[in-house]
């Protein structure tokens, strides 16, 4: 018997300014292919221009009235994500959508980033934070929705207090789920902060299970020569349906994202078994996210890394 298709609607986005990270891969390339039907006026911030404008004829052969123009932006330097900043809010225009679904997972050994950050928390939560604070103004003026992309990750492992850049004892899925566990600390602490202090912004977290998306190929920016290993398990798994696909994995984020109401501070993810795949829903908060304390604590070490002023209470 075939399955049931699983699929998301989106709501009418024309006059949104959006903008997505990771939307040049993968399923990024689906969330914005979405986004664009939906007429969001979406901006697409890329590291690598090629695979930039190959998104972009993907997006614009379904759907040739898109309104789609990429930026550049390299997560892992505080130096890039202030360019964006700055270019953006010189642009003027207001955002009222920010989805952060780029990441990287797994390199074969410790790497850093430009500023000597872990290569993975300083691309998958510090680049993402910092490029969020200097977008502040406008996420403000657009009353924005911004959803954070984590992890079925981040429900395993913590936050490593002691030694957040993993210089002592590196261990790369222990660093990844780290990484995540930090981006999602943050997304909660920036909902609940604009709530306090009246910033107009929602923000939620999204995961998108596991599935067969380019994250787990080779990966030559972070050494990764080869398919991580359990590449051809997913695939199959993928295939009868236990785990999810490349067209399901971004439905998460898509509903966090658009989902009318008042939705800050959840979290969405595949529904089926221990969350893998199946039909985007609400999901019970991880438990490494439920601490408010940490979530401020976090906030702050994140500050005092990057160095980018975030708004105080």
């Amino acid at each position: 018997m075939a399955r049931t298709p699983i699929d998301l609607s989106v709501p009418e986005l024309t006059g949104k300014r959006v903008v997505l990270t990771g939307g040049s891969d993968g399923m990024g390339v689906v969330i914005a292919t979405r986004l664009a039907a939906a007429g969001a006026d979406l901006v697409l911030p890329v590291r690598n221009p090629r695979k930039g404008e190959a998104a972009l004829a993907t997006i614009r052969e379904r759907t040739p009235t898109a309104r789609v123009s990429l930026r550049d932006l390299d997560l892992s330097s505080l130096d890039s994500t202030a360019a964006l900043g700055e270019t953006l809010r010189n642009e003027g225009h207001p955002i009222h959508m920010f989805i952060g679904n780029a990441g990287i997972m797994h390199p074969p050994e410790r790497q850093v980033t430009q500023d000597g950050f872990e290569i993975q928390f300083g691309t998958n939560h510090l680049g993402h934070a910092a490029l969020i604070s200097h977008l502040l103004p406008l996420l403000r003026e657009g009353e924005a929705r911004v959803t954070l992309q984590i992890s079925i990750a981040a429900n395993q492992g913590a936050v490593n207090w002691d030694d957040p850049n993993w210089e002592r004892s590196y261990d790369s899925m222990g660093a990844y789920s780290h990484s995540k566990i930090a981006y999602g600390l943050f997304g909660l602490e920036l909902d609940r902060r604009s709530k306090a202090n009246g910033w107009g912004i929602t923000a939620n977290l999204s995961h998108p299970g596991v599935a067969p998306t380019s994250l787990l190929d080779v990966r030559p920016e972070i050494g990764r020569t080869q398919a991580v290993r359990a590449r051809g398990l997913i695939t199959f798994l993928s295939r009868v349906g236990i785990m999810g696909t490349v067209a399901t994995a971004g439905l998460p984020a898509l509903m966090a994202a658009t989902t009318p109401g008042e939705q800050g501070g959840k979290l969405f993810g595949p529904n089926g078994i221990r969350g893998l795949g199946g039909r985007p829903a609400e999901q019970k908060l991880y438990s490494r996210l439920r601490s408010t304390d940490d979530a401020r604590r976090m906030w702050e070490l994140t500050q005092n890394l990057t160095k980018v002023p975030f708004p105080t209470d």
